[in-house]
């Protein structure tokens, strides 16, 4: 289980890694690029007139970030967006894998040192039951607050009582570096928004160009991506928007 679940943390920043290698090898050759050859499907997709609508290169980047540059004939730039979305996609399922563990981890630790029960608890019970020592402490603040409604009776699921206030304070952590993970992966699904968003607007450019019998690949826009590491536990990712001038 350690091996595994080292790899799955390592997971995140090897790709991301190989992925922005790739992307800095692909973005040296934008300075001469090279039409992509055209693809079987090609026939399918582009009007035999040659012109492109920029309507349909929107919708294809909408659907398939890179898809609509390639529709525009200039995929040499989309493959930026196709590169980026495989990434942003790897690092929200190995973060959301990554946080399910630590969270785990955190629950069976609880019931191991404070003899808590898991079973039909809500989020909120797993916060307050790093906040307060044991059952008593939570009702007598909840009866100080005069809110009553938020107690919790022992007889029925709700007792605990931590070994001591140091495993208290290290269950905390442990479930707000799971929530944290969480909350970065939510931040993830943004990006893959915005490249979406980002590539439709180079579609429609780039087809915009082609009916006007430009090739220059100048003002590209594309979205880059790498993780952010403490020790070996993904932190973040730190997402940026790159022009090719």
């Amino acid at each position: 289980m350690t091996l595994i679940r080292s790899a799955l943390i390592l997971i995140v920043a090897v790709t991301t890694g190989a992925a922005q290698n790739t992307l800095d090898r692909l973005r040296s050759e934008l300075s001469s690029p090279v039409p992509a050859p055209p693809l079987p499907v090609a026939q399918e997709l582009v009007p035999e007139t040659g012109r492109r609508s920029p309507a349909t290169a929107a919708f294809y980047s909408l659907l398939v970030p890179g898809m609509g540059e390639w529709y525009a004939g200039r995929f040499d730039i989309g493959r930026y967006s196709l590169i980026a979305e495989g990434t942003l996609w790897l690092s929200y399922y190995s973060l959301q894998r990554y946080g399910s563990w630590i969270r785990d981890d955190a629950r069976s630790f609880a019931v191991i040192h404070a003899g808590a029960s898991l079973a039909g608890k809500d989020d909120q019970y797993f916060v307050d039951l790093g906040n307060f020592m044991d059952t008593e402490e939570y009702n007598a603040k909840k009866l100080t607050d005069r809110t009553p409604e938020l107690l919790y009776d022992p007889d029925a699921g709700y007792r605990w009582r931590w070994d001591s206030d140091v495993k208290r304070r290290e269950y905390r952590s442990m479930r707000v570096a799971g929530e944290t993970v969480f909350n970065t992966s939510k931040f993830v699904i943004g990006a893959v928004v915005v490249n979406h968003l980002i590539s439709a607007v180079n579609a429609v450019r780039l087809a915009k160009q082609h009916n006007d019998g430009l090739t220059d690949g100048a003002g590209a826009w594309r979205l880059e991506s790498s993780v952010t590491r403490i020790g070996e536990r993904p932190d973040g990712i730190t997402v940026s928007v790159v022009r090719t001038f």
